[in-house]
């Protein structure tokens, strides 16, 4: 069973910038999409940002601009570098690491709080 591992998050005020990083028990990155999602209370849980086996990166119109998601195979580590942070950006925030070929396997962190104050 593969297992992610989130870290990075915190709190910091508005305008600021975090990185976070997820680890991978394994190598899976070059052969898996990854991606980052969040939950804010009371609000379902959205992709911020996805980065495919192949590169190819997209984000949340609500991110674009200030958000970047890359990753480093060797490390089997993806990143988000989240630049002017603001408040509407606090949520827990999970990573996700999922294939489709026959099946469709998919594995989750355990999330990580970002707050980010006014």
């Amino acid at each position: 069973q593969v297992q992610l591992v989130e870290s990075g998050g915190g709190l910091v005020q508005s305008g600021g910038s975090l990185r976070l990083s997820c680890a991978a028990s394994e190598s899976i990155f070059s052969i898996y999409d990854g991606g980052w999602y969040r939950q804010a209370p009371g609000k379902q849980r959205e992709l911020v940002a996805r980065i495919t086996s192949g590169g190819i990166t997209n984000y949340a119109d609500s991110v674009k601009g200030r958000f970047t998601i890359s990753r480093d195979n060797a490390k089997n580590t993806v990143y988000l570098q989240m630049n002017s942070l603001k408040p509407e950006d606090t949520a827990v925030y999970y990573c996700n690491a999922n294939r489709r070929t026959v099946l469709f396997t998919e594995y989750w962190g355990q999330g990580i709080q970002v707050t980010v104050s006014s």
